[in-house]
Parts: C-alpha cells; sequence; structure tokens
C-alpha cells in the first residue's frame, strides 16, 4: 500500500445554475436529476430508450421543468459542464468521448452522492467483487445493528446511496456495496474501510479487459482510513491493496478460510477468530462466532462472513456482536437456498450463480451434486470449471441457448459424468430438469441449480428462474 496522507479531491460543489447533462434514466438517473434540478442546476437528461417506462419517467422530471431527450444518448448537449452517468452505460459512448474531448467531467450516481454528503455524514464501509458482494453487505449491516449502530445495506441494493445520503434518516456508517460499474464513475470516493472479494473475469464486454475490471475494483481501496481488507486466497485482491494509496495508518487485513496469521481473520477448529484487531496480533486472537451461526456454512459463504467481520471490527464493532449478527443473519432468496429434501436427496437453489465464479463456490458446497446448469454464457468457458468440480458430480443436466459448452467442457473433462441435454426452453423445461435430475440421484446427493450462466434466454431473471426450479421440486415432491 503506498504510504501518506491522500486528500480527497471531493471538495464542496456548487451546483447552482450549472449545466448538468444526466446520462440514462431508470433508477439512478431520475434522483440524480431531481437532486441537481433542487440544489440550482440547469438539468438536461439524455436516454437511448423511447419507451413507455422511459416516456413516464421523463413526463414526472419535465413536469420540474427538467429537460428530457429521449431517443437521443449519444449527443453531449450544449454548454454541458458536467454529466452524471448511470453506472450501466460504457466509458466508449460517443457521449463521454465528446465529454473528454471538452474536458467535462464524468460523475457517477456513487460520485454523485459522495459529493453531496454534508461534513458530519456517515463514514461508508464498502464492498465489492466477482460474487458475494450482497450477501457480504447485508450480513455486515446485520452485524453493526446488532452492535446497536444506525445503518443501511446501500448502493447497489437496497436503499440507493443517493436517498441513504439525502434522507431525513441519521445513520451512524452505511455498508455499501459497489459494482466495477459505479467505480468507475466515482474518482473521489474515500472509504472509511473497504473489501475486495474475490475477482474473476466478469463484465470484460463492458471495461474492455480483466486488467480494466481489476484496476475499477482496486478504485475501492483509494483513501481508505483504517484497513484494505482482502481474500489471502485470492492473490489478485492482495495485489490492489498493495498497488492502492491510502490514509498515513491505514492497514492490509486479510481474511481466509484456513488458520489465521498477524492481520488476518480465518477459521481454526470451527470457531471464526480475529488476529488483526486485538491487542499483540502476534500472540493474542479473539474468538468471533462459530460456523455453525453463518448460514449457510458453505465455505464462500464462511468467507463472506470474515470480510463482513474484518470491516466491522475495522469500524470497532465487539466481538459480541459479529455472532449476533451473523446468527440474525439469512441470505436473499436464490442464493445456495435449500428448498426441500424428496427421498433422502436434497434440493438447493443457487440461481444467483450466473457466472463460473459463483458456480465454482456453489459446486464447492456440496458432494455428490447432480447439477443443474445452462442458460446464457456471457462469453463464459468453462473448461476450468468443469475440471475442478468433476470428482463431485455424479450428472448434469443441462439447458439453455448455450448448454453446448457446457456439454463439451463436461465430454473433454468428465466423460464418465452422465449428461442430460434438454432442447427445450418452454414453460414445463425446468420441470423437466428437476424430473430427470431426480432420476440420476441417489439419497445422500444433492441436486444443484448454480446454472453458470445468465437466465434471460428463458426467464426474465434469475428470480423468475430459481422459482421455477422451487416450483418443480416441490410439485416432485408432491
Amino acid at each position: 500500500m503506498g504510504s501518506g496522507q491522500v486528500t480527497s479531491t471531493s471538495g464542496p460543489f456548487d451546483f447552482q445554475g450549472k449545466h448538468v447533462t444526466v446520462a440514462g434514466l431508470g433508477v439512478s438517473g431520475v434522483p440524480a436529476a431531481k437532486a441537481l434540478h433542487a440544489r440550482g442546476a440547469v438539468v438536461t437528461v439524455v436516454n437511448d430508450g423511447d419507451d413507455a417506462r422511459a416516456r413516464e419517467q421523463a413526463a414526472e422530471l419535465e413536469a420540474l421543468g427538467i429537460t428530457v431527450r429521449l431517443g437521443d444518448g449519444s449527443l453531449l448537449p450544449e454548454g454541458t459542464e458536467l454529466v452524471v452517468t448511470a453506472p450501466g452505460w460504457q466509458p466508449g459512448k460517443p457521449l463521454f468521448r465528446a465529454a473528454e474531448q471538452a474536458g467535462v467531467p464524468v460523475w457517477g450516481d456513487v460520485e454523485l452522492a459522495w459529493r453531496l454528503r454534508g461534513p458530519d455524514a456517515a463514514p461508508w464501509l464498502a464492498v465489492t467483487g466477482t460474487n458475494g458482494k450482497t450477501t457480504t453487505v447485508q450480513m455486515l449491516a446485520s452485524i453493526l445493528k446488532a452492535a446497536g449502530l444506525r445503518t443501511a445495506a446501500v448502493g447497489n441494493i437496497g436503499v440507493s446511496l443517493l436517498d441513504a445520503v439525502l434522507g431525513e434518516q441519521e445513520y451512524d456508517v452505511l455498508a455499501v456495496e459497489l459494482s466495477s460499474y459505479q467505480l468507475h464513475w466515482a474518482p473521489s470516493l474515500r472509504a472509511h474501510s473497504a473489501a475486495v472479494l474475490n475477482l474473476a473475469p466478469d463484465h470484460l464486454d463492458w471495461h474492455g479487459s480483466m486488467e480494466a475490471y481489476a484496476r475499477d475494483k482496486g478504485r475501492i481501496y483509494e483513501g481508505n482510513k483504517v484497513a484494505c481488507v482482502y481474500n489471502v486466497a485470492d492473490r489478485a485482491t492482495e495485489d490492489l491493496v498493495r498497488e492502492a494509496d491510502v490514509e498515513e495508518g491505514c492497514r492490509a487485513i486479510g481474511f481466509t478460510l484456513g488458520a489465521p496469521g498477524p492481520s488476518q481473520l480465518g477459521v481454526v477448529d470451527g470457531i471464526l477468530v480475529d488476529r488483526a484487531f486485538v491487542e499483540n496480533r502476534q500472540k493474542n486472537a479473539q474468538e468471533l462466532a462459530e460456523v455453525s451461526d453463518i448460514h449457510p456454512p458453505a465455505p464462500h459463504n464462511i468467507a463472506n462472513a470474515l470480510a463482513a467481520a474484518a470491516l466491522a471490527r475495522a469500524f470497532g464493532v465487539p466481538a459480541t456482536a459479529v455472532r449476533d449478527g451473523l446468527r440474525a443473519f439469512r441470505p436473499d432468496a436464490h442464493r445456495i437456498a435449500h428448498v426441500a429434501d424428496i427421498d433422502g436427496v436434497a434440493y438447493v437453489d443457487d440461481s444467483k450463480a450466473t457466472n463460473t465464479h459463483a458456480a465454482e463456490a456453489s459446486l464447492a458446497a456440496y458432494e455428490p451434486i447432480v447439477w443443474i446448469a445452462g442458460g446464457l454464457a456471457k462469453g463464459a468457458t468453462f473448461d476450468e470449471l468443469v475440471a475442478k468440480s468433476a470428482k463431485r458430480l455424479r450428472g448434469a443436466v443441462l439447458i439453455g441457448a448455450d448448454r453446448a459448452l457446457i456439454r463439451d467442457a463436461l465430454a473433454r473433462h468428465a466423460p464418465e459424468v452422465p449428461v442430460v441435454d434438454l432442447d427445450r426452453t418452454d414453460t414445463g423445461a425446468m420441470l423437466q430438469a428437476v424430473t430427470e435430475a431426480k432420476r440420476l440421484a441417489r439419497p445422500g446427493d444433492t441436486v444443484l441449480l448454480a446454472p453458470a450462466c445468465a437466465s434471460m434466454d428463458m426467464f426474465t431473471n434469475y428470480n423468475q428462474r430459481g422459482d421455477a426450479f422451487a416450483a418443480a421440486v416441490r410439485e416432485l415432491g408432491a
């Protein structure tokens, strides 16, 4: 980590009379436009789409006196002095190239929220990573609440950051989930402490390369005050800590599923222990919680809990609050959720495993497995995933548009594993997939929906896919 005092580039910003272009409507653009307008900015919203939802949002903003241009997101409005963008807009868009040529700064909604914070605003404990962000932030919020702190899980989940910053509710600290998109457009963010959970190829079409993706994730460490939390098992996260420029005295804190060294949190004999935030960490350790306090106690979920605990401890939370917060926490639906046991076989819904890295973590939690997988691959390859997981597989049932990619990887790396290839995308496909999985499974096995793919070829989203799986399991049980 770079040493030396970092001064944030975010000073007070006077929006009065400033010509601000908001790029994109949606969940971030509308509140951003309203907040800027309320502070005296001359706001123009540009949006690529011109559908019914966009027209409804445009009418709401135009009633306030905000200009909206639908179906025209490429041109930079004349006189623009600042662009505030929705996080999903890609950096290569003509609008941003024009802004760069004109010397106009571009902020994301996270940057805007950071700039609008008051002088006594709650500090941010920030989390990013390819997988596990939402669960970790929710665990962190549960721990902070158990310590009696006023907090909320915000950012890429739950309450929007703008609402948290500008609302009447007062907070002691915020648990903030940040995506790589959001971090790309947040140059002056300076968290109290932050964690990068893991790094695996994802969203490379947006970032352009793995290096650019990692660089944007690493922005979360810039200017950290107390702790940069990294994954001991993922060297790339530690590399990002080394490259970060932080405040004097900020420490690198690792988390590991093994026994922790000094300045780490880890696991010893089923106990989560802290050797980072204790007196004489060379010799001492603090018991935080038991693995059985974590729901579910899958390896990747234990890692999430350790990261959350590290951030909470960096904020001064007592060990008892870590235990109580983890005991109280239950993950959202479709994250390694146990659906039912039928004839001695467990059925588990991890529809949220929409990439190979998430699916690998899910597959590592069970054995033997009948694996239901497939969907939209988003450019992913499956050889490494299948090679690592082959010994755990009893069988595989493949669904979705890009299932052939998984089938071919299974043929190369697990030729002995029986595979059912379902060439259908109608509403009955999931019931057939679960029925085929039941046929392959034996008592003691787990039928695991961990698709390693996006869902939009057959379903509206991963939630609907998980619901279809759960419904099929219940029908089978009945």
